[in-house]
C-alpha cells in the first residue's frame, strides 16, 4: 500500500504540456491498455477494486485546469464509475471546460479497459495501475479459492514518488545536442474512412518465436521488429515516393536510463529512418542500419542531452511569459510541422509481469492508441505478443505487408477480431443540432437585410430584427460552447453581453445606457449568479473564487476607468456598482486571502 498523503495541484511535465496544447477531438492523444481475462467481467466486483486502487494512485484523482500561463492538474472530489464499454476507443477524455477524470474504467464481455489522457501518465503509469486494478479484482472474485492479495508497488512508495516529475530532476544545462537538420519523412495518403473513426486491427504472435529469430538475427525484437515494419511501409511505396525516407518514431521509457519511480510522463523519442531510395533495400541491409541505430541513440548521454534540449525551450524566460492561448497555438502549430518528419509509430509497451498465482485467470493484456498517422503497439504477457495497428486510413496493406514479413521470417500469427459495443454519439448529435440553429438564424438574418435592402420601409425594423437575432445567436452559441462549465459561461455572457449593449447603444444614437445601467447591473448579477451556482453545485472554493474576482474585478475596473474618462452621464448605478465590486475582493482578501493566494499561485506560474 502506498504510504498515504493527500495529493497536491501541480504542475505539468514537459511531455504533458505537449498534450494539452496539441489535443483535440480527432487526435485525442488517449491511449488503451487493456486486460483480457478468462470470464466474463463482474461490473459491481470491479467497481470495488478500482476504489481500492484509487487508494493506491489518489494522483489520478486529478482535472485539468487553464491558468494564465499554463495548464496545470487539480485533485478533485470526483469519483470514478465503472461502465460498460459505451463509445469509439480511445476517445477523448479531456473536454474544454467540462470537469472530468482523465481517465476511464470500462469492461466489455471478459475485458477490463483502462483508457487514459497522456497528460496524467505515461506507458509505464498506465501499466502499473492496470495491473494494479486486475490483481484487486482477482482477489476480490476468487479469494474464496485461496487466492493470496498481493500489492504490485514497493511498500514503501509514497504519493510524492509517483508526482515526482523526473524531466526536470534530470535536466541539465549544459547537456545539448547538435541541431540537425530533418528531412521530411515518406506520408502515407490514403483516403481516410468515412466519419474518420479510428479503426483497431490486432493479431498475436508467440513471444519465443520472435525471441528465437530476433536471436538467430544477432538483434534485440524491438529493433527486428523496427525492420520489418520500415520494409512493410515500404513495400506500399511507388518509385516517385522514394525520394522520402521512412522513418519511425520509437518512444523510449526513461527510467530505463535514469532512476525514477515517478508515474508521470516520462520518456524520450528516436527516429530511425531508412532512405530506400539511396541504402541497400535488402532486409538485412534494413536491418544492420537500424541494429547500429538503435546502438548510437539509445545511450543515457543522447537521451539526457534530448531532455536538456527539450526543457531548455519550455524554461526560455520569454516562452514562459507568452500567453496559455498563444501558446497552446504554437505548440500546436510546432506538432502539425513535426507530423511531417515521421512516417508511422512504433510503440513497445515490452512485458507485463503478474504474480504466479494470478497468470491462470488472464488470457492477455493488450495496448493501442489514438493517433493522426499509422501506430504499431505491442505488449507481452507469458508467451503471447498482442500487435495492435490503428489508424484513420482506408487500407490495411502495411499490416498485411508486415505479418507476411514476420511469417518469411518463420513467425506465424493469429488474428484477433476486437469486439466492441456500438458507440453513443450523443455529442455528435447536439452539434448537429446547434448547426441547425445557426443556419436558421443566419438564414433569418438574410431574409431580414434582403427585405430591407428591396424595400427601404420608413422604421428599419427589418436591421433591428437582424441586429436581435443575431445578438441572441451569439449569447446562445456562447452558452452552448461553455456548457460544461456554467461559471465560466456566467463569466463569459457578461463580458460580451456588456459589449453588445455597447455596440448597440452606439448605432442608436449613443443615451449612454449601456455603461450607466447594463454594465455595473450586469457585474453585480454575475456576482450574484455566480454565487448561486456555486452553492447549487456545492463546488469547493478553488472552483468557484478565480471566476468570482474576475467577474468583480471587471464589474469595478472598467466602470471606473469610464468614470474617470466621463463617459457615464448618470454616475449613481456606476458607483454602487463598482462599490459592490470593491466590496467583494476586499472581503475574498480579508476571509479567503489563503484561497485566494493559492489560486493566484496557480493561474499565474510560469
Amino acid at each position: 500500500m502506498v504510504n498515504q498523503k493527500k495529493a497536491r495541484w501541480r504542475k505539468l511535465d514537459n511531455a504533458a504540456k505537449l498534450y494539452s496544447a496539441a489535443s483535440n477531438k480527432k487526435d485525442t492523444r488517449v491511449f488503451r491498455f487493456y486486460c483480457e481475462l478468462k470470464e466474463e467481467v463482474k461490473p459491481t466486483i470491479l467497481q470495488k477494486a478500482l476504489d481500492q486502487t484509487m487508494e493506491t494512485f489518489p494522483m489520478f484523482l486529478m482535472v485539468l485546469r487553464k491558468g494564465l500561463f499554463w495548464h496545470y492538474l487539480e485533485p478533485c472530489n470526483l469519483h470514478p464509475i465503472v461502465k460498460k464499454e459505451y463509445k469509439e476507443p480511445c476517445s477523448r477524455l479531456y473536454i474544454k471546460d467540462k470537469k472530468n477524470l482523465l481517465f476511464e474504467v470500462t469492461y466489455y464481455k471478459k475485458r477490463i479497459n483502462f483508457e487514459v489522457f497522456h497528460v496524467l501518465t505515461d506507458g509505464t503509469g498506465a501499466t502499473e495501475f492496470l495491473k494494479e486494478l486486475v490483481t484487486n479484482y482477482l482477489y476480490l472474485v476468487h479469494k474464496e479459492e485461496g487466492l493470496e492479495q498481493v500489492s504490485m508497488l514497493p511498500e514503501d512508495m509514497t504519493v510524492q514518488d509517483q508526482e515526482d516529475d523526473s524531466f526536470l530532476k534530470y535536466y541539465s544545462k549544459e547537456q545539448r545536442r547538435p541541431k540537425e537538420k530533418k528531412i521530411h519523412a515518406f506520408q502515407i495518403r490514403k483516403k481516410k474512412k468515412d466519419g474518420h473513426h479510428l479503426h483497431v486491427h490486432e493479431s498475436i504472435v508467440l513471444v519465443q518465436d520472435v525471441l528465437k529469430r530476433s536471436r538467430e538475427l544477432g538483434v534485440s525484437m524491438t529493433v527486428f521488429l523496427t525492420a520489418v515494419y520500415l520494409m512493410a511501409i515500404h513495400e506500399e511505396m511507388s518509385k516517385m515516393q522514394e525520394k522520402r525516407p521512412v522513418v519511425l518514431m520509437v518512444p523510449v521509457n526513461l527510467r530505463k536510463f535514469f532512476p525514477s519511480t515517478s508515474m508521470l510522463n516520462f520518456f524520450n523519442w528516436i527516429e530511425p529512418g531508412y532512405d530506400f531510395a539511396k541504402q541497400d533495400n535488402s532486409f538485412e541491409a534494413i536491418l544492420e542500419y537500424t541494429k547500429e541505430f538503435f546502438k548510437e541513440q539509445l545511450t543515457k548521454e543522447k537521451m539526457s542531452a534530448h531532455i536538456s534540449e527539450l526543457l531548455a525551450l519550455e524554461l526560455h524566460p520569454i516562452l514562459r511569459l507568452a500567453p496559455l492561448e498563444l501558446k497552446n497555438l504554437c505548440i500546436h502549430a510546432g506538432a502539425k510541422f513535426s507530423e511531417k518528419n515521421v512516417t508511422a509509430i512504433f510503440s513497445n509497451m515490452s512485458v507485463v509481469k503478474m504474480p504466479e498465482s494470478y497468470v491462470p485467470y488472464i488470457e492477455r493484456f493488450g495496448v493501442y492508441t489514438n493517433t493522426p498517422k499509422l501506430e504499431l503497439c505491442l505488449c507481452s504477457f507469458q508467451d503471447k505478443l498482442s500487435f495492435a495497428f490503428t489508424s484513420r486510413y482506408d487500407t490495411e496493406n502495411i499490416e498485411r505487408n508486415f505479418y507476411r514479413l514476420l511469417k518469411e521470417q518463420g513467425i506465424s500469427s493469429e488474428e484477433v477480431k476486437p469486439v466492441f459495443p456500438k458507440p453513443h454519439v450523443l455529442s455528435e448529435q447536439e452539434m448537429k443540432v446547434y448547426k441547425i440553429y445557426s443556419f436558421l438564424c443566419i438564414a433569418l438574418v438574410a431574409v431580414m437585410l434582403v427585405t430591407d435592402w428591396n424595400f427601404h420601409p420608413q422604421v428599419r425594423w427589418t436591421l433591428f430584427t437582424a441586429g436581435g437575432v443575431t445578438t441572441m445567436w451569439i449569447a446562445s452559441s456562447i452558452g452552448f460552447f461553455k456548457r460544461y462549465n456554467l461559471l465560466k459561461n456566467v463569466m463569459w455572457q457578461l463580458f460580451i453581453g456588456t459589449i453588445v449593449c455597447f455596440i448597440w447603444d452606439v448605432l442608436t444614437g449613443w443615451h449612454s445606457w449601456s455603461v450607466d445601467l447594463v454594465l455595473p447591473i450586469m457585474s453585480v448579477a454575475t456576482l450574484a449568479a455566480m454565487f448561486v451556482i456555486a452553492k447549487v453545485q456545492k463546488s469547493p472554493v478553488r472552483e468557484y473564487l478565480i471566476y468570482e474576482i474576475m467577474a468583480a474585478g471587471y464589474g469595478l475596473i472598467l466602470p471606473m476607468i469610464l468614470l474617470l474618462c466621463k463617459k457615464v452621464k448618470n454616475p449613481t448605478v456606476s458607483m454602487f456598482g463598482a462599490l459592490i465590486c470593491f466590496l467583494f475582493l476586499v472581503g475574498v482578501i480579508l476571509f479567503k486571502g489563503k484561497e485566494f493566494k493559492e489560486e493566484m499561485h496557480k493561474n499565474l506560474h510560469v
